[in-house]
């Protein structure tokens, strides 16, 4: 069941990182890692805040949400709770092939 409510702001507390997340962001450019911590402040204050371009993903990601970091860069995750999420995979376009 998820969790994610699109018309109201959505307080998160809690951000749980697979290990996969972890190592992609570690291989990022250091001013794309500073881009993401910032938005990750965002992101937990209202995940849907309009600067992220929160959305939810379809096909066999359909459990699935994303949101920018840049054009270029995407957050995958995934809402556990109303205010737990997963990130799973932070990256390029590339990451939902």
């Amino acid at each position: 069941m998820l969790y994610a409510n699109t018309m109201a702001a959505n307080k998160v507390d809690k951000v749980h990182y697979t290990s996969h997340y972890l190592k992609a962001y570690k291989n990022l450019p250091k001013q794309i890692q500073e881009l993401q911590d910032k938005k990750e402040q965002w992101f937990q204050n209202n995940s849907f805040d309009m600067r992220l371009k929160t959305h939810k993903l379809r096909g066999k990601y359909s459990d699935f949400y994303s949101y920018s970091v840049t054009y270029k860069w995407r957050v995958l995750f995934r809402f556990v709770k109303k205010d737990e999420v997963i990130f799973y995979d932070i990256g390029t376009h590339d990451i939902y092939k």
